[in-house]
């Protein structure tokens, strides 16, 4: 199962108000598990940056001037999402603005149940507590100390953990896979995980009950099933 986990950066909080995205960032996921694709872009907003934004992700209109309008980007973040489910933090927020960009550019709009929802599944599973991703960050002991700013792609890698974490937990594998243990000196001291036997274990049945069985087997016939199944 493939799903983006995305986030924008806006100028403001309203598209119908004139505000537009300026950052977008995702990371795909396959079987719950990060493939190391990514789709980051800058986007020139064609207009000022408020102050209130500017404080919130450090993206000024210097900075945005030479980078392209989203006219020019969005069919690439169209080919890159795909069919995918697009995993969202406050999802309304973001498909809003997406939709009204693509409006805009004249492509094709995402249908909104297609985003999955982290900050509903969040107040579901933990009613009254806080649920932004700095908490939820904190809830499950995620680092996100580079997260002095908000940006796009960063949040999206924190918000991929977070979302594990979630559905579940960050082990799809259940714990079965190999883990390097190591020394105080950094030395790999051991592999945790499951291991072959070095040797079978003994038969529990004696010579004579096999003895039996075998006679038990032979009067059966030629056309008995047990024979057939092994040979």
């Amino acid at each position: 199962m493939r799903e983006i986990v995305l986030d924008t950066e806006t100028t403001g909080l309203d598209p119908a108000a004139g505000d537009r995205i300026v950052e977008i960032g995702a990371v795909e996921l396959s079987g719950h598990v990060p493939t190391g694709r990514q789709f980051h872009e800058y986007i020139n907003p064609e207009r000022a940056m408020s102050e209130e934004a500017f404080a919130v992700h450090g993206l000024g209109d210097d900075f945005l001037r030479d980078k392209p309008v989203f006219a020019a980007v969005g069919p690439a973040f169209l080919e890159f999402i795909g069919e995918a489910k697009l995993v969202i933090h406050n999802a309304a927020f973001d498909m809003k603005f997406l939709n009204a960009e693509l409006k805009w550019a004249g492509l094709e709009t995402i249908p909104y149940d297609r985003a999955v929802d982290t900050l509903e599944i969040a107040r579901k599973k933990f009613p009254g507590s806080p649920a932004s991703l700095d908490a939820l960050c904190r809830r499950f002991a995620i680092d996100n100390s580079a997260r002095t700013l908000h940006g796009a792609l960063l949040d999206s890698e924190i918000l991929a953990e977070v979302y594990l974490e979630l559905i579940g937990g960050r082990q799809p594998d259940f714990g079965l896979a190999p883990v390097e243990r190591r020394g105080r000196g950094g030395e790999p001291t051991d592999t945790a995980g499951p291991k072959l036997r070095p040797a079978p274990l003994p038969p529990r049945i004696s010579e004579s009950e096999a003895e039996a069985h075998r006679a038990f087997v032979e009067a059966m016939g030629e056309d008995a099933l047990w024979k057939r199944l092994s040979v």
